[in-house]
């Protein structure tokens, strides 16, 4: 429930009593909260998590990735998600060393994956007032479309792998590194949406990126083309061999 549709007298009763909780140091959260945005988020994270917040990791993670981080707060913003304790204390801990974050900062986007499908996410932003998701039916019904995945840390590569296109999915297989793995269509829907819901930057705007999940025709699915009509999710037997169709990976 939004706080416009709450009662008038327990919006200003919760405020009072956290006026009285500041004491002396109210005029400092007041200010907080009217000049510093991160401040604010972080607050309201705190307050609805039942007082959990995230590792102090996060903090540097951020700072490292920059615009290439969605974390537990941009999920919330653009997806709605209300965390619960077991997700919180899973993603607690960022399984990347600063290291790594480092080494992928301007290539990988690092992101709280949540259990959302492509159907969930689809129905979340229909009233966003740009057009995010290419009209389409097919996958309504596919199990692949409705996995809502596992929540967890992700290093989601922003483009194909390199040389990956003109290869079918046979070709493209020793192209994967032993600390990468091609992630779920879920996980790239995901975060192309979220990315670009947060930055305003599209992802795989003019290409098609194979994926491991498999439609009910045993058909490997496919994201990508996100341009002015919207993400397409598409499918491929995996012989195909097209200049325009490559590979998603993603960090272990």
């Amino acid at each position: 429930m939004k706080w416009t549709e709450i009662p008038s007298g327990q919006t200003n009763g919760a405020f009072q009593r956290l006026m009285v909780s500041l004491g002396e140091q109210a005029e400092v959260a007041v200010t907080r909260i009217n000049t510093e945005p991160t401040f604010v988020e972080r607050l309201a994270e705190y307050a609805i998590n039942g007082c959990i917040v995230p590792n102090a990791s996060h903090d540097g993670a951020r700072e490292i990735m920059g615009k290439n981080f969605f974390g537990i707060p941009e999920a919330m913003k653009h997806f709605g998600v209300n965390p619960t304790r077991r997700q919180l204390a899973i993603l607690s801990e960022i399984p990347f060393t600063p290291e790594e974050l480092m080494m992928c900062k301007d290539t990988h986007i690092l992101v709280a994956v949540f259990p959302l499908s492509i159907c969930d996410l689809r129905s979340k932003v229909a009233n966003n007032t740009k057009t995010l998701f290419y009209k389409q039916d097919w996958y309504d019904n596919q199990t692949f479309a409705n996995d809502k995945g596992e929540t967890s840390w992700r290093l989601i590569l922003k483009t194909p792998v390199v040389n990956s296109t003109n290869k079918n999915w046979e070709e493209q297989q020793p192209l994967i590194t032993s600390d990468e793995e091609v992630p779920t269509a879920q996980m790239m829907v995901y975060t192309i949406i979220g990315h670009y819901l947060n930055t305003g930057e599209r992802l795989f705007e003019n290409v098609y990126v194979r994926t491991s999940s498999l439609d009910s025709g045993g058909f490997h699915v496919l994201v990508g083309y996100f341009d002015g009509k919207g993400l397409i999710v598409y499918n491929d037997w995996g012989s195909s061999r097209f200049s325009d169709l490559g590979l998603s990976v993603a960090r272990k």
